[in-house]
């Protein structure tokens, strides 16, 4: 692909050098002959604020009707570009009523020729250029939609028509010409080439509106809204049937083509106000058989050929406006090869490769401009590619101090002391436009960066403008960065709203490199020697330099990663905690199961927290064997798939907690029994059929990337994120609601019983809900989303001892615990005969109220059911 865009530069810019070749002869070339005989011209560039057109030889004024127009490098000069599809945007040249280009019945025997250059972008049916009336009136209509086009010409009192179906221009310029006589019809050429006529026409009963407007880019009827998407140039009217031979010399003087070797064109001075300059700019193949397209060589040219051409043009200079004209045409190739399918395949080696060529073409440019030897020689312009500055400076000239371009906040820089002027200095300027959205991911490693090949796996980006600058003979500047002169540069930050994201975000490290192409080898290499990023922000950046080339900000975005004394101490924590709650979430579940026989024991309460205990016992401990599996393995694998069902069920089981208690405590409903299905399905169910859609879907997911768990690459880790995040936005609802209905009753006791126990007893009630709820993830999304150590050792502490915590406020602390286990002790001692038939006591908690053991309350106890039936809470769900 490479070597297409390479042939197809090159073969752009040889053709703008033959031209040139050819022009550049003194004698007149006899196209331009037929062109000072139209009766009128409209050259689409010599057009006052893009809202007036002039009739160079017709001597009268049009308008540009709508906004969504732009001056585009045209075929000849300049042309018009018309955007049909933001609105009703055409070219109005005037109303030509009672004349011939309106109405062909009032034109002579001479006939006449209409001709204008189209590069068509028009994707649906719609006029191009139409005069007299829409389809059938007086006049005539060019039309084209998807499957082709039509000339046709109409005659309203003999109820006449003419038509001729044409192929529809691609996206390049086409001169259509078509010209019409009473004698012979229509005859429509294409590139100078005739391609189809209609010599006799029909007759038509069906003739439309008078309306006799000439324009360009729509119906000529007033109440026809569609508009045409292309580019115009060079329309010609001619109140008489040019022959073919005029034709063909018209058409090859417009584009610069020489008769032969003894008549070759040239662009005529003598009428400057209608002689068109002539562009080498792209043109559609000849309607001929007979053109193809030359062999490709299976070797990628370099850009020698086109500087022997240039050199090759004898010792001659070129005149101004000649050179002026080549560098705008040889940039206009660089576009087309821009703008060709397909270049983003390979497009670092190729962009690198037309900068390349841009620099040596431009560089020969400048050594072939004509020279003025007391005075300064300028040539600048803009093009799609790039803005560009060539300058010829005498010798002792006095330059205090250089800069490109000289406006905007991108620059470049030159003190006036680098300058020798000993001899003629030479300096040429490209800013170029859209160069650096090529450069997308720059292997650190490809480049001469040392700081950058540090992260080898992080790509480097560019983020700002290309800009060059090139000097002979070279300035005199400091081989230390620190002293002076240095070249400086000035170059803002050009980011996508990703690249925005990745800079602000805390969790990155970004670094920002003066990077210059080096072509030192056979390709141009990013580097940053003899450059250093001396200031700037996250909107720009001012570097320093004691060389000149071609310049631009890189960025590289690295992912804040941990120390490995802080991995240590982190990974100590879990190992710790994770044995910790192990032992602990064993021992409650063999006091539950000891204690399971005890009333208050059997309640579903404790067989949700029995099977939390065992799905957190189970992850953790599965967590603990992962370490020593490699990933990529089978059993790796098999470890991942297991430690995200056993931490969905976890989460799972958390919230079926805070739904029962939600139940029990907010809003009563349903009993136990009725319950019992969904709380199984909720904590063993939904995690399985996650587990199930996600191995089914992203197996490779699994194990693959530095441990045993779900790849944060691929966004598989949502698989468990999402509803990890789910249960806990919804247990901290639930929370809230509880924490309020518990300061409100206590509020109500303190009003009764005179005792100020509303903050303690929230704070109870916080703390034996936050284990079994599993809010305290919440610190792992902050250590995530704000990069903060404090809350990544805050969530390995307390997510590693959750278990413990379970042990701690469930079983060894809870009251119903351990009157249960006394009352087992008491069954196990007395004889089996006797205390079999003994009914177990219920045991009410008083880790909340404040009960103190072997005191019997004397007041009334407001969490009680039959006391407090309004508020309808169990203490024992909290």
């Amino acid at each position: 692909m490479e070597f297409c865009l390479r042939i197809h530069l090159l073969t752009a810019f040889v053709s703008c050098i033959k031209v040139y070749a050819q022009v550049a002869q003194p004698a007149k070339h006899p196209g331009l002959q037929v062109l000072f005989s139209a009766s009128h011209y409209w050259p689409l560039d010599a057009v006052d604020g893009i809202h007036e057109l002039w009739d160079q030889i017709g001597n009268r004024p049009g308008y540009v009707n709508g906004t969504s127009i732009k001056i585009v490098e045209g075929m000849v000069n300049k042309g018009i570009f018309l955007n049909g599809d933001n609105g009703g945007t055409f070219l109005h040249f005037g109303n030509y009523q009672n004349s011939c280009i309106s109405d062909p019945t009032l034109c002579g025997p001479e006939g006449i020729t209409f001709s204008f250059f189209w590069k068509n972008h028009e994707a649906e049916s719609r006029f191009a250029v139409a005069s007299g009336g829409k389809v059938f009136s007086n006049g005539f209509s060019v039309f084209t939609n998807p499957f082709g086009g039509y000339v046709e010409f109409y005659t309203r009192g003999n109820k006449h028509r003419w038509k001729a179906n044409i192929e529809v221009p691609g996206p390049f310029w086409t001169h259509v010409l078509f010209t019409w006589t009473k004698q012979e019809g229509l005859k429509v050429y294409i590139n100078g080439t005739f391609t189809v006529g209609d010599p006799k026409g029909s007759v038509s009963d069906d003739y439309g509106d008078l309306y006799s407007n000439l324009v360009i880019g729509t119906g000529n009827n007033q109440d026809y809204s569609h508009y045409v998407t292309g580019a115009f140039d060079e329309f010609v009217i001619w109140e008489k049937a040019l022959s073919p031979d005029q034709i063909l010399l018209y058409y090859n003087a417009a584009i610069g083509k020489a008769m032969d070797s003894t008549t070759p064109a040239k662009v005529s001075k003598e009428v400057p106000s209608i002689t068109p300059t002539v562009r080498a700019a792209e043109t559609s193949p000849p309607v001929d058989s007979s053109h193809r397209e030359e062999g490709q060589s299976s070797r990628v040219p370099d850009s020698s050929p086109t500087l022997e051409i240039l050199k090759s043009l004898s010792n001659k200079t070129i005149a101004h406006s000649s050179a002026s004209n080549l560098t705008q045409a040889f940039l206009n190739s660089v576009e087309e090869v821009l703008t060709s399918q397909g270049l983003q395949e390979q497009s670092i080696p190729v962009i690198s490769g037309l900068i390349e060529t841009v620099d040596q073409v431009m560089n020969h440019m400048v050594t072939k401009l004509e020279d003025s030897p007391n005075s300064l020689v300028f040539l600048g312009g803009t093009t799609f590619v790039a803005d560009y500055s060539i300058m010829k400076f005498p010798q002792n000239y006095n330059l205090q101090h250089y800069r490109f371009p000289k406006e905007g906040k991108n620059y470049i820089s030159v003190p006036g002391e680098a300058f020798t002027m000993e001899t003629q200095t030479t300096i040429i300027g490209l800013f170029y436009h859209n160069m650096h959205n090529y450069y997308k991911e720059i292997s650190p490693v490809k480049t001469r960066i040392n700081e950058a090949a540090h992260f080898k796996d992080n790509m480097i980006q560019v983020a700002s403008y290309l800009i060059s600058l090139k000097v002979e003979p070279l300035p005199a500047l400091s081989p230390d960065l620190s002293g002076a002169p240095l070249i400086k540069i000035v170059l803002t930050h050009v980011l996508t709203e990703e690249q925005q994201e990745q800079m602000l975000s805390q969790r990155n490290e970004v670094f920002l490199y003066c990077g210059f192409l080096d072509y030192s080898s056979d390709e141009g290499v990013w580097s940053n020697e003899g450059c250093v990023r001396s200031e700037g922000n996250m909107t720009y950046s001012l570097c320093l330099c004691n060389h000149l080339t071609n310049f631009a900000i890189l960025m590289q975005v690295v992912p804040l990663k941990l120390t490995q004394g802080h991995k240590t101490a982190l990974s100590t924590i879990g190992y710790v905690g994770c044995s910790i709650s192990i032992f602990c979430l064993a021992i409650t579940l063999v006091t539950f199961a000891v204690l399971s026989s005890v009333s208050t024991i059997r309640n579903q309460r404790y067989h949700i927290h029995a099977n939390l205990s065992f799905a957190i016992l189970v992850a953790e401990l599965l967590l603990l064997i992962s370490t020593s599996f490699d990933p990529g393995t089978l059993p790796c694998k098999v470890m991942a798939v297991l430690l995200h069902f056993f931490f969905l069920s976890a989460f799972a089981w958390m919230l079926v907690e805070g739904l029962h208690l939600y139940s029990m405590v907010v809003k009563v409903f349903g009993s136990e029994g009725s319950k019992h299905f969904y709380y199984y399905g909720i904590g063993w169910g939904s995690p399985l059929v996650i587990c199930i859609v996600s191995v089914t879907s992203a197996l490779d997911s699994y194990g693959e990337v530095d441990n045993c768990w779900l790849s944060l690459k691929n966004g598989a880790i949502w698989a468990f994120v999402a509803p990890a995040l789910c249960v806990i936005v919804v247990n901290i609802c639930i929370l809230i609601s509880v924490t309020r209905i518990i300061s409100r009753i206590s509020g109500e006791n303190y009003k009764v019983h005179g005792e100020a126990n509303a903050v303690r007893l929230t704070t109870k009630a916080v703390a034996v809900l936050l284990p079994i709820l599993g809010i305290s993830w919440i610190f792992g999304v902050l250590a995530f989303n704000m990069h903060s150590l404090p809350f990544l050792y805050i969530f390995a502490v307390f997510n590693s001892l959750q278990g413990f915590f379970v042990f701690l406020f469930h079983c060894l602390l809870n009251s119903e615990v351990r009157a249960a286990f006394k009352h087992k002790t008491k069954v196990w001692s007395l004889t089996s005969s006797s205390i079999r038939n003994i009914n177990a006591k219920p045991f009410n908690s008083d880790i909340m109220n404040g009960h103190k053991e072997g005191v019997t309350p004397t007041k009334v106890n407001t969490w009680d059911k039959s006391t407090n039936s309004a508020n309808r809470i169990d203490l024992s769900a909290v």
